[in-house]
């Protein structure tokens, strides 16, 4: 085996990451501008508050594709107690409430812990797989590992109500041990069991079985999902006027900038809903340019995972490719009503200061790992 090139990464995901950032800026601005002004009597309220995470976290990216990725097999007992940690400090004090949601933490900037999780869940379960592969052949050894990740969103759930970061956590440590299993079986099982129960309480609350008294929040948003015209005005209110985003943007799209549904009647345009805004103003044509990119960065993932030196860099990898796969179809499935409204957003799209460090520092350890090819592994 000829000597590895010290340059060499894929360069294709890192074109596509770069891409996907610069048109995230572009969207927050045109999503968040109306709504900065009002707010802040500044339209570029929002976009300079990503550009600066922005910028942040290309500089963690090249930092950590620097380091040796095996640093944070060293480093994964003390990220998952850190995140854990993270987890707890949101009922202390540093709590914040933004928008009616205790979810962050003050620590001099507002920080997100579920998005810590994420990346700290990828790299314990990568490190402790390693070592405990054998132990998957067994259905017991597969469900006392994914302890790990039940713990992590149990307390993501709890704790912050965040659901749909505590479902993409479950989905990581699932994914990750799934593809280090030589077991598929249980996996089906499980699955059609999971796949069975939502079915089940989709028919239940579509047919009214649900007593009042044990109606809750989740509740109320599997109905609205089922008929969010049934409450135009609450639940129903934000899928509604995302729909009529999406529909009035047509195959070409208003124009960028032109969105009026931005203009105060999506709520959280920035955040959870920016695809609607893509979709309306730059239509089916814009929508599927974003998802053709999102495809292709996954598909390079995919490589480097294959063509990986060992173990714990292909399952860093997988682990990656696994929280951001999730993500993107969580998202846009949300936008198009596919799947009740959970709150989640659009990696490297959406508004969001800590979602962007930690992303591009999970992107950071997968052209790392990307760098440990030998430089004549051909390139796709």
């Amino acid at each position: 085996m000829k000597k590895k090139s010290s340059l060499y990464m894929d360069y294709s995901m890192l074109i596509v990451v770069v891409l996907l950032l610069c048109f995230g800026l572009i969207m927050v601005y045109s999503a968040s501008s109306y709504e900065a002004s009002i707010k802040f009597n500044d339209s570029t309220y929002y976009l300079r508050s990503q550009l600066r995470a922005t910028v942040l976290g290309i500089a963690v990216m090249i930092l950590v594709s620097r380091l040796d990725y095996h640093i944070w097999k060293k480093l994964a007992v003390v990220a998952y107690l850190g995140a854990a940690f993270l987890i707890m400090l949101v009922i202390t004090p540093l709590g914040m409430e933004i928008n009616g949601a205790r979810r962050w933490i003050n620590v001099g900037v507002s920080l997100q812990p579920a998005e810590a999780a994420k990346l700290a869940v990828i790299v314990f379960c990568a490190a402790k797989i390693c070592v405990i592969q054998k132990s998957l052949r067994k259905l017991k050894g597969i469900i006392i590992w994914m302890g790990p990740g039940i713990v992590l969103a149990g307390m993501i759930y709890v704790i912050t109500k965040n659901m749909s970061s505590a479902i993409i956590l479950l989905g990581i440590t699932a994914i990750m041990i799934f593809v280090a299993s030589p077991r598929y079986l249980p996996y089906v099982i499980v699955t059609l069991l999971v796949v069975g129960g939502v079915f089940g309480v989709i028919y239940v609350v579509s047919h009214g079985l649900v007593p009042e008294s044990l109606s809750t929040f989740r509740i109320g948003r599997i109905k609205a999902w089922l008929n969010p015209e049934a409450d135009a005005s609450g639940k129903g209110y934000q899928t509604l006027q995302a729909l009529y985003s999406i529909g009035s943007g047509g195959v070409l799209g208003k124009g960028l900038g032109q969105s009026t549904q931005k203009l105060g009647y999506v709520p959280e345009a920035q955040n959870d809903m920016i695809f609607s805004i893509i979709c309306e103003e730059l239509g089916l044509i814009g929508a599927l340019a974003v998802i053709v990119m999102f495809t292709i960065l996954i598909w390079r993932f995919l490589i480097v995972a294959n063509t990986a030196p060992d173990l714990f860099g292909s399952l860093l990898v997988v682990g990656v490719m696994a929280h951001i796969s999730l993500q993107v179809v969580l998202n846009i499935a949300v936008v198009t009503n596919t799947i009740p409204n959970t709150g989640v957003t659009l990696p490297f799209i959406s508004f969001g200061g800590t979602s962007i460090v930690f992303l591009m520092t999970e992107i950071g350890i997968a052209l790392n790992v990307s760098r440990a090819k030998p430089s004549q592994v051909q390139i796709y």
